[in-house]
């Protein structure tokens, strides 16, 4: 019986309802009533939660997280250089352990992107870990050897901004100086570099705000550290600062790459284990090139162990996933716009931790380099905004009717530190 009613039409069904006993009948509709008010109730609690109370807080607390690993990551890495760790070396032992940590998620979500994998391909994630980890963190951390890690985070700042006016430069990005966003983003820019050539060249008073040193020489000693009396310690602002602004400009080019990785190889967890990969193969080759001595490569339960895997598994592996989940929620600025809880809290804890001086200029261009940076994403934003509402929304039945614009190869700029 069930079999015919169900091969059968509707109206047959209503018809057949029609017969039973009124209160048989009664209880049905009942039944039926209260399973689509249900449904509806359902679908309606879905659409309300899912983007409700918990995103919104959970989305600004992972972006915390991302800062708060960035500056335990820097503060580790200057105390490890401090104690003789080459920068290669930190940098093919944190790639690998990023490798190891992404590749589960890799083989889970993405297994079927294994065939899409090609000599192509491999020659763009070649160039992308050469220009996005070999170069850009390279580079970064023989700035932060040669300086501090306040001084350093303000160049990690200024990565949006470089990105834009490289794109700029080669035309993947319009600098729309006709509309205020434009306008505002060209501001945003100025201001910035102002800043950093304050925070580079002008010193000012320095300030006296609060204790410093509080990591005496016996207690860095304890844990593997260095009282800066046994191992040289680069100290070179100049050169650490060439350092640092070809670490931006690395990071802007790596950008520009990574634009073309996506759209070769539309991945996320298993393109960044394969870029972990190689850039630890690079790495391990340059470093090995840079320094012969094997006792360099060599790990021990101290300080510099603990930096590779707190590099690796938060600074790297959480961090991308918290960013990849951020930006697929509020869009690529929306990371960016925690930098600053970053450079503060690392000036702070950088001078009371290890002594770093600060002065009237470097507040004075930190300072600069927030607001031109605000200024920037703002406009930026605002720009993303203009170019989603341009695109049509019709109806389902116009849907066939619609072509939409291909992509011009415009660069969409995002920050990960």
């Amino acid at each position: 019986m069930a079999r015919r009613l169900i091969n059968r039409s509707p109206q047959y069904y209503e018809s057949y309802v029609r017969k039973w006993p009124k209160g048989i009948r009664a209880l049905h509709l009942g039944l039926k009533g209260l399973s689509k008010g249900t449904n509806m109730m359902a679908e309606t609690m879905t659409t309300k939660t899912k983007p409700g109370m918990a995103e919104r807080l959970l989305l600004p607390l992972s972006m915390v997280l991302v800062q708060l690993f960035t500056i335990g990551a820097l503060l580790l890495a200057k105390l490890s250089f401090n104690s003789g760790m080459a920068p290669f070396v930190l940098l093919a032992y944190r790639n690998l352990i990023g490798t190891v940590t992404m590749l589960p998620f890799a083989f889970w979500f993405e297994r079927q992107m294994m065939k899409k994998v090609n000599y192509k391909v491999l020659g763009w994630i070649f160039f992308n870990a050469l220009f996005g980890i070999v170069l850009a963190m390279g580079l970064h951390y023989y700035g932060l050897r040669a300086t501090n890690a306040g001084y350093t985070v303000n160049f990690l700042n200024l990565v949006p901004v470089v990105t834009f006016i490289i794109a700029a430069i080669f035309r993947l990005e319009k600098l729309k100086l006709k509309t205020r966003s434009g306008m505002i983003k060209v501001i945003g820019t100025v201001i910035c570099v102002v800043g950093t050539m304050v925070v580079s060249l002008y010193r000012g008073k320095l300030l006296h705000l609060w204790p410093t040193h509080l990591l005496k020489p016996a207690q860095l000693r304890a844990i593997g550290g260095s009282d800066d009396s046994t191992f040289p310690t680069h100290h070179n602002m100049l050169i650490g600062t060439l350092f640092l602004c070809g670490s931006c400009l690395s990071y802007a080019f790596w950008f520009i790459v990574q634009a073309k990785v996506n759209k070769e190889f539309p991945s996320k967890y298993f393109s960044t284990m394969l870029a972990c990969l190689m850039g630890t193969i690079q790495a391990v080759v340059i470093g090995i090139a840079v320094d012969r001595d094997r006792s360099a490569w060599a790990l021990h339960w101290d300080l510099q162990l603990i930096t590779i895997i707190y590099s690796g598994v938060f600074n790297t592996a959480a961090t991308f996933c918290l960013i990849t989940w951020a930006v697929s929620r509020r869009g690529p600025t929306y990371p960016s716009m925690f930098n600053s809880l970053a450079l503060i809290i690392t000036v702070v804890l950088d001078s009371m931790l290890l002594g770093s001086d600060i002065s009237v200029g470097s507040l004075l261009g930190a300072f600069m380099i927030i607001i031109g940076l605000y200024s920037f994403l703002w406009g930026k934003g605002k720009e993303i905004k203009e170019q989603q509402q341009q695109v049509p929304t019709n109806t389902e039945a116009d849907q066939s009717k619609i072509t939409y614009p291909k992509s011009n190869g415009e660069v969409r700029i995002m920050l990960d530190t």
